[in-house]
């Protein structure tokens, strides 16, 4: 997820309550304030006296030359965020910086500016300043940026087999966000080959629904988290980051809140797609479902030879959870 930054020339009460609400990553405030800024919340204070200190644990630059962009740069290169406040920022010289790695943020004093820092060369600005006028706009702002996920693209595939494969350890993910129907998981024998696995939010004869909760499948597979990295589901905890997808392949994040690894019959599904084929391993129980390319939901009991699922599939190989250009087999 995007950093969210907030802005305050001087002390008001109503905006440090609109930003800790709308769940802000740092307050960047006059020396002087940061006790009060805490006394109302749990937040980073950026400022002389803060928690972190300009020029020691985050840069302020403004970029108005190309001598600026290229400073700029070369504090990139030092691993430290880098905060460019000039509000007449140009679109060219963010691009440049953009396409180097580092911690980029902007400030933003209006939404047109937003929509810029977010889009440009289609991945955005690592972060934001916001500079809102009030706590309504502040909080509006807020809900963009972290609403800014990029969506996955999924497609069809087709069941080619589902067979028992025994006992094994299975994971469910239980999570801070209350899921819609067709919301779930991406997860996979295969890094490059993840099925969708919808969260329990259906109503059914067996169990109430569970919408925070996505029974995803066996200890070792991959699971699709934020910023294009995978990880195992047995690494999962308390407070890690989630990508959740519904069928279209648009994306949000959740909190992990709790993992439960246990010992269940498991199923084996495997799928093909043009010439590319991926498995999973999931529980062997009615309400674990698999989503249909309507989007409507397939219980693995019911699940059928011929029918087609949504994936999601990626060509490049991972090396702790990264995407790299190398060549694997995973069978």
């Amino acid at each position: 997820m995007k950093e969210v930054w907030v802005c305050l020339e001087r002390w008001d009460k109503a905006m440090v309550t609109a930003a800790l609400e709308a769940g802000v990553d740092a307050v960047v405030a006059p020396e002087g304030m940061k006790e009060e800024i805490q006394a109302l919340g749990r937040i980073v204070v950026v400022s002389g006296d803060g928690d972190w200190v300009p020029g020691r644990d985050v840069h302020f630059i403004n970029v108005r030359s190309p001598e600026d962009e290229q400073n700029a740069a070369r504090l990139l290169g030092q691993g430290l965020p880098v905060a460019v406040m000039h509000t007449d920022w140009e679109i060219l010289p963010l691009e440049n910086l953009v396409a180097r790695s580092g911690r980029l943020l902007v400030a933003v004093d209006s939404e047109s500016r937003l929509e810029t820092a977010l889009g440009i060369l289609e991945k955005g600005v690592s972060g934001v300043v916001v500079c809102a006028p009030d706590p309504q706009t502040l909080k509006k702002w807020v809900q963009r940026v972290h609403a800014a996920v990029p969506a996955e693209n999924l497609v069809d595939a087709e069941i080619v087999s589902v067979r028992p494969v025994g006992l094994g350890d299975r994971v469910c993910l239980d999570t801070s966000l209350m899921m819609q129907d067709g919301q779930g998981a991406l997860v996979g024998n295969s890094a490059g080959f993840l099925f969708h696995v919808q969260a329990e939010t259906r109503q059914n004869p067996y169990v109430a629904p569970r919408p925070f909760r996505i029974n995803a499948g066996a200890v070792h597979a991959y699971v699709k988290v934020p910023e294009g990295r995978t990880r195992y589901l047995c690494e999962l905890e308390a407070g890690d980051r989630l990508l959740v997808v519904d069928p279209s392949g648009t994306a949000t994040e959740a909190v992990v809140g709790r993992s439960k690894i246990e010992r269940r019959p498991l199923l084996l599904v495997e799928a093909v797609y043009e010439n590319r084929s991926g498995s999973l391993l999931l529980q062997n129980a009615e309400t674990i479902c698999l989503s249909a390319p309507d989007g409507s939901a397939l219980s693995v009991t019911q699940l059928r030879v011929g029918q087609r699922v949504r994936v999601a599939l990626s060509c490049e190989a991972r090396h702790f959870g990264m995407p790299v250009s190398e060549t694997i087999m995973e069978r």
